[in-house]
């Protein structure tokens, strides 16, 4: 019996909403402290921002949005801020060019 059940087999708790052992509690430990940040809605981290400049001139606009989890018009408004611009290359693979 773990140290966490014992304690609460003396306290005279109903432990099933107790980990079944320490290994576990341990787990659910680091489990929680591994979230990652959430950036308030709309704010571009620098990472997103990289990531936007090497993929934009040469990527569907529909990818990068779903990688960077924004809408389509949100990344084609940014790019557009950025002075960003599709390669002629890839404008000439989608017959645009």
């Amino acid at each position: 019996m773990s140290y966490m059940a014992a304690i609460a087999k003396k306290q005279g708790d109903n432990y099933s909403s107790i980990p079944f052992n320490e290994k576990e509690c341990k787990m659910a430990r680091k489990k929680k402290a591994k979230k990652a940040k959430k950036t308030p809605k709309g704010l571009w981290t620098t990472r997103d921002l990289n990531l936007l400049k090497k993929l934009f001139p040469n990527n569907p606009t529909s990818k990068i949005a779903a990688q960077l989890r924004r809408k389509t018009d949100a990344v084609k408004k940014k790019a557009s801020r950025m002075g960003l611009r599709k390669s002629k290359r890839y404008l000439k693979c989608i017959g645009r060019a």
